[in-house]
């Protein structure tokens, strides 16, 4: 039956006895999004009919050992298939999305109820939530307020030198902290230097390239040392098991050192193509954030005990690496330690708590279960057996990029040192047959894990800097994917002419 809305108007002139006149008017008709529908029934299409479609052959590797890919196996790589596609195109909420990672893995018993909820509780999620609770606390304190200011008085009012100053600063700090306490750190000092640019909270071309830019160089600069990342050490200790050589952490800075600051210079200018600012210059910004240091006074005591507790914990983790026995503290308590320290000395209150972007805590709970699920169901195994396989026959220098473009696609679904995990021991065992030197494969591999730019699942930086919502999932994967076309050109180059030069050996002799 159709919905009729009845109104009444005044007759006008008609006599007050006169039946007021009545005017029908249908329903308001429902506007549907073609282009959510679309995606949404796309991610569900491939889910249903990769789940259900008859076995898949076994991979076989170069021994001739057969990895059968089971019906689970084969349900994760649908899922796999399904969560992008929604992550991509953003069709519902990101944080949605993963719920529905958990939701189909009970409901299609891919994995347990138990597992792959439990997924959403991992301690590398809540290193993640710490890490925010960082920032928010940086920005209550007015912390990151006095460094943004700091940092436009030197770099200037130029927008292309902005970016720069950023992206430096963000590099520099992932030699010495994780990546992830990086992002949460440099997030709200980013947002105090947009503030500044002078168009409110839309969105911009230049807060695209100031946010985009940021997780990107995060990713770069960690590959340079130990403590940027845990992807390095898991990665060194795989070559150390199959190879039975030890990298040491200054050799790994070495050869990673010139690849990471020339990715960081590649992203610098990606972003003035990409995004290149609107204004040339901020006139007057300089002795405006001048201004407005001198005004917040001097430092509070506050502001010093957020300083020292947080230098702390940064010190503490970044000891773990030289020091074994403190490898027993797991890094997830002690960053918490540092969200129990503000809360206990009322730094942060309740309302900050309900304050914290659980969209984004959400979208790394589901981005760890997808990966246990590839992981343990060996999907992502036999995934990675067949496709190096096919480069068994190819020249050394081609086999390499296979490896470095394997991980470098595989790392923007599941955990960087998952991606590691699952390639690098398999390459290992190809690599003598073509005479490749496992060094360069180790390096190469670490080089694009450390990288993910297409997806936000892919690291932390890029999902902390989601929460600018200066950009979208899809325009992010717009702009990752010349960002990895160049990523891949600099590992080859890295192969062919700096690492030789710098005395690697890529061929056995």
């Amino acid at each position: 039956m159709q919905n009729i809305t009845k109104i009444y108007l005044p007759g006008g002139a008609r006599a007050l006895s006169e039946p007021p006149a009545e005017i029908e008017l249908a329903a308001p008709a429902i506007e549907v999004d073609w282009k959510r529908a679309f995606f949404i029934l796309l991610g569900l299409s491939f889910f249903f009919i990769i789940n259900y479609m008859p076995a898949w052959p076994a991979a076989k590797d170069p021994t001739g050992a057969a990895f059968a890919l089971s019906r689970e196996g084969k349900g994760a790589i649908a899922l796999f298939l399904l969560a992008g596609t929604w992550w991509v195109f953003e069709v519902v909420p990101i944080g949605v999305t993963s719920i529905a990672i958990g939701v189909f893995q009970a409901l299609f018993m891919i994995r347990p109820a138990k597992e792959a909820f439990g997924s959403f509780m991992d301690p590398s999620v809540w290193f993640i939530f710490g890490s925010i609770v960082i920032g928010m606390v940086f920005t209550k304190t007015g912390v990151t307020k006095r460094l943004a200011y700091k940092m436009l008085t030197i770099v200037g009012e130029k927008t292309s030198m902005i970016y720069l100053g950023c992206f430096v600063v963000t590099a520099a700090l992932t030699h010495i902290m994780a990546h992830t306490a990086v992002a949460a750190t440099m997030f709200p000092l980013l947002m105090a230097i947009y503030s500044l640019y002078g168009e409110g909270d839309r969105q911009t071309r230049f807060g695209k390239g100031l946010f985009i830019g940021m997780a990107f160089v995060a990713g770069a600069g960690s590959i340079i040392t130990l403590l940027g990342a845990a992807r390095g050490a898991v990665a060194l200790g795989f070559f150390n098991d199959v190879v039975g050589k030890n990298v040491t952490f200054f050799e790994l800075s070495k050869y990673m050192f010139p690849i990471g600051w020339i990715m960081v210079l590649v992203c610098w200018v990606l972003m003035l193509i990409m995004f290149k600012p609107e204004k040339k210059v901020i006139p007057g910004l300089r002795e405006k954030a001048k201004k407005l240091y001198e005004e917040m006074g001097a430092i509070t005591g506050k502001e010093i005990f957020v300083i020292v507790a947080v230098l702390g914990i940064i010190i503490f983790l970044s000891l773990q690496s030289f020091i074994p026995l403190l490898n027993r503290y797991n890094k997830s308590a002690i960053i918490l330690l540092a969200t129990l320290i503000f809360f206990v000395f009322k730094i942060l209150t309740i309302k900050d708590l309900e304050d914290i972007p659980w969209n984004i805590i959400l979208l790394f709970g589901g981005a760890m279960s997808i990966g246990f699920c590839l992981w343990e169901t060996g999907a992502a195994k036999w995934m990675a057996i067949n496709w190096l396989v096919m480069f068994r026959e190819a020249n050394w220098f081609v086999f390499v990029l296979s490896i470095a473009f394997f991980v470098m696609i595989m790392t923007n679904f599941i955990m960087n040192v998952a991606a590691i995990a699952i390639s690098l021991p398999v390459a290992l065992v190809i690599a003598p047959y073509l005479g490749v030197a496992p060094e360069v494969v180790l390096f190469a591999s670490l080089v694009t894990a450390g990288m993910p730019f297409l997806l936000l699942v892919g690291a932390a930086p890029n999902a902390i800097a989601y929460e600018s919502k200066q950009f979208t999932a899809g325009q992010f994967f717009a702009a990752g994917i010349p960002a990895s076309i160049v990523l891949m050109a600099v590992v080859a180059f890295a192969m062919a002419i700096v690492w030789p030069l710098m005395g690697m050996p890529v061929t056995l002799r």
